[in-house]
């Protein structure tokens, strides 16, 4: 049975172009989110790397494991030992994993781990970015080095909050994606939104995707200028079912802290029952 309120966080970074000081960061501030009470923790996409290169991520990729060790499996190993350590329920952003149908690319992964340490769930990202801004801009491509994940795949996990849609990034403008999750109480988006698009669209895809779902969503980004001269937009945010905003964080590292009351989620669906009165067409 669910709880009816879980304290949960979105982790926001700022990572660095070397895995090890975004280790420590992530470390320290899932650790902070803890001791603040929160029970279930989202870190953010690509918060292992930001490289200078596309190509640096293949270069950290990892072989999924049960049993990960500092030496063969760092990011995992972080995760598990967080989870683990802290007693809590860990969305693992997303890190790159060994892609079976091609060595020269990886699968941007989101694990997730429950308090013993165990991998509770896996989602391999299934929208691919692809963004040409023009005037000389940096353009974005993702599928030169990340393989699409399995469409068929139905990426949610039962936690303690209840259902739990997983998603990442820029999954975030299909909304048929969310609706094929079913009635979930939470839906997590780790994400690390350009600041051009970011600045555009990212809180009125966020809000939509709660609005129309009427569910929670947790969003965990990369907020800030790296090392690699890249601008992310951060606003790491939680969102109620009624599509208000309940905490967010414009840039820097750190995290948002909130509650998921599913009374107040039956409430929203009760009142207006746009769930219910759905017709598929």
């Amino acid at each position: 049975m669910a709880v009816r309120k879980v304290t949960v966080a979105a982790v926001q970074l700022v990572s660095r172009a070397a895995l090890a000081p975004n280790i420590d960061a992530v470390r320290r501030i899932v650790g902070e989110a803890a001791a603040s009470g929160a029970s279930v923790v989202v870190l953010p996409e690509y918060w292992g790397v930001l490289g200078h290169h596309e190509t640096d991520k293949v270069a950290l990729r990892e072989a999924p494991t049960p049993t990960p060790t500092t030496a063969s499996a760092p990011m995992q190993h972080c995760m598990r030992d967080l989870a683990a350590s802290h007693g809590i329920y860990l969305i693992g952003g997303t890190i790159p994993l060994e892609c079976p149908s091609d060595a020269t690319k990886v699968l941007n992964t989101t694990l997730v781990y429950g308090p013993t340490g165990d991998v509770l769930g896996r989602y391999d990202k299934v929208h691919l970015f692809g963004f040409t801004p023009g005037n000389g801009e940096t353009s974005f491509d993702e599928g030169r080095t990340i393989v699409a994940g399995d469409p068929a795949q139905v990426p949610v996990v039962d936690l303690p909050c209840g259902r739990v849609g997983i998603s990442v990034c820029y999954d975030l403008r299909f909304p048929e994606f969310y609706r094929a999750m079913g009635r979930v109480s939470l839906a997590v988006v780790p994400a690390a939104f350009t600041h051009v698009t970011g600045q555009a669209h990212w809180e009125i895809l966020l809000r939509a995707r709660a609005v129309e779902n009427q569910c929670y969503v947790l969003a965990a980004a990369q907020g800030g200028t790296h090392e690699n001269g890249r601008r992310t937009w951060g606003q790491s945010m939680l969102i109620d079912p009624w599509g208000s905003v309940v905490a967010q964080l414009a840039e820097g590292e750190g995290f948002v802290l909130g509650e998921i009351d599913l009374d107040v989620l039956d409430a929203t669906r009760a009142k207006l029952p746009a769930l219910d009165h759905r017709r598929l067409f």
